[in-house]
């Protein structure tokens, strides 16, 4: 053997440990989408229905409500302010009981607007105020820690400008803490523009498995999870307990989660109780908001995982379930790996034999897929009913989402190894653009990302690459081999799809 042909052995080699070690990552967490789907299940099935004349019960029978503060995080919110402080005034709680916090960071022309609107329902009698900083110091943790300092309420809920909480979301949410030991109740977010594009539909249904699947998978059996950043409420108590809003994570909300349930506090999670928001709708929007999350659960891993390993007090599945959540960002990588090696690893099955083995396991990868593919049909029935015409409509959303999924990968696992490696940077707020129609606008918008970004252009070139994937699957034998054939036709139509949409936004 050569050096040339030693050389080459070993960079196969390296190309399969790689790709095993991230089948591995992807096959822990499919796994562990099934242990939840399980838990899922049997919620599902020992839940009684909640009644709203319950709800109202607790509500008329109990004269010693608790004190809530409202905290809404804003920055530059001009499009959804007036929308977000309507429906929040609207919301049904006694006067006495009810303080709102508008905790404005804003610095452009929605400042007037909002302080309008916050004169107007002051003088009816309903206790807002506008808060504002010097400075944006850990921007929206350091937003809700100010408020904090300043809330009278023993119990905080928080929303984000995009939220539409309705009338009834204290007199369902707030009952829950007759139990001392909840420090969170978080609600299920539904989809006000669900409906708008084939993105906006891809991203519901990936927020949806996280609440239906994820969520109540680990609120019903005790597991840990998290509070989402809004749609929640929290127990004051909980929060100065667990060490206040942090900003040194692009995710302050899961960084603060963890820290919480790490101190013994319960959280639980309302999967019928819905908050209606807006889904981003631009390409920009949308990779800022999924580089945020990313980066963010890479960094909490970094901040938390020893502490949840350390933690003798909490039982073992549950810190295996932790660290798996927490790890749960960086499965883009193992995404993006697997996809990357595909290619190569098509021309060292057909140059060494020896290897034989090792392409029986990567069926790994197809099993993960239809695992994926059962569990997420549960949620799609919870959203959209059961029958033969939504499974159809199922099919074609899971590959829309699916396929989305894989084109992310390269932009997402950039944030995950930012996040991993500690490089810090902005936190980039999700511009809204109160989109609800097919036929509402969001060109030429105010708060429009206008920047452009290299990475349209590597996807474009990832397109290609997976292109020639297609085509090696005729050059690597006489016979062909066409075992990745659909896996590379499938990247190369979502890194298309990415390019030419961000090209287009």
């Amino acid at each position: 053997m050569t050096l040339q042909d030693y050389m080459i052995l070993i960079l196969a080699n390296l190309v399969i440990i790689l790709y095993g070690g991230a089948l591995i990552l992807i096959l822990i967490y499919c796994l562990t989408q099934l242990n939840l789907l399980s838990n899922f299940l049997v919620s599902e099935k020992s839940k009684k229905s909640n009644s709203t004349d319950a709800d109202e019960q607790y509500y008329i029978n109990n004269p010693n409500l608790p004190m809530v503060t409202v905290q809404l995080p804003i920055y530059n919110e001009f499009n959804v302010i007036e929308r977000l402080i309507d429906s929040v005034c609207a919301i049904d709680y006694p006067k006495d009981k009810l303080e709102i916090q508008v905790l404005d960071d804003s610095d452009d022309e929605s400042m007037e607007l909002t302080q309008q609107i916050v004169n107007h329902y002051s003088e009816q009698g309903i206790l807002i105020n506008r808060i504002t900083r010097k400075n944006r110091d850990n921007f929206k943790a350091g937003a809700l820690k100010y408020g904090l300092e300043r809330a009278n309420g023993e119990l905080i809920a928080i929303f984000d400008a995009d939220f539409l909480p309705q009338k009834d979301w204290l007199q369902k949410t707030v009952k829950h803490f007759e139990d001392p030991e909840i420090g969170v109740i978080q609600t299920r977010w539904s989809h006000l523009n669900r409906n708008f594009s084939v993105l906006t539909e891809a991203l519901a249904f990936a927020l949806d498995v996280h609440f239906i699947l994820e969520q109540e998978g680990r609120s019903t059996t005790g597991k840990f999870l998290n509070f989402n950043g809004t749609a929640g409420i929290w127990r004051k108590k909980c929060i100065l307990d667990a060490g206040n809003w942090q900003g040194d994570t692009l995710t302050e909300d899961l960084d603060l989660s963890f820290r919480a349930q790490l101190k013994n506090w319960k959280f639980k999670f309302l999967i019928d109780v819905e908050t209606p928001a807006e889904i981003p709708v631009a390409m920009s929007a949308i990779r800022s908001q999924q580089f945020r999350w990313n980066k963010g659960g890479a960094e909490n891993f970094q901040k938390n995982v020893w502490k949840l390993l350390k933690s003798k007090h909490i039982p073992l599945s549950t810190r295996f379930h932790g660290v798996v959540h927490l790890l749960s960002s960086s499965v883009f990588l193992g995404v993006l790996l697997i996809s990357l090696l595909s290619v190569p690893l098509l021309y060292i099955k057909e140059a060494y034999p020896i290897f034989d083995w090792f392409f029986i396991l990567t069926a790994f990868f197809i099993t993960c897929t239809l695992i994926f593919f059962y569990c997420y049909w549960f949620v799609h029935k919870k959203v959209y009913g059961g029958g033969t015409h939504s499974f159809v409509h199922y099919v074609r959303r899971f590959i829309i989402f699916y396929t989305l999924a894989m084109a992310l990968s390269l932009h997402n696992s950039i944030a995950v190894i930012q996040g991993h490696l500690r490089i810090k940077s902005s936190f980039i707020r999700t511009p809204k653009f109160n989109i609800l129609s097919n036929k509402d606008s969001w060109i030429n918008n105010r708060y429009l990302v206008k920047s452009k970004s290299i990475y349209p252009y590597l996807e474009g070139l990832l397109a290609v690459y997976f292109l020639f994937g297609m085509f090696s699957a005729f050059l690597v034998s006489d016979s062909g081999d066409f075992g990745l054939f659909i896996f590379h036709f499938v990247l190369f139509l979502g890194f298309s799809t990415v390019f030419f949409q961000s090209l287009k936004h």
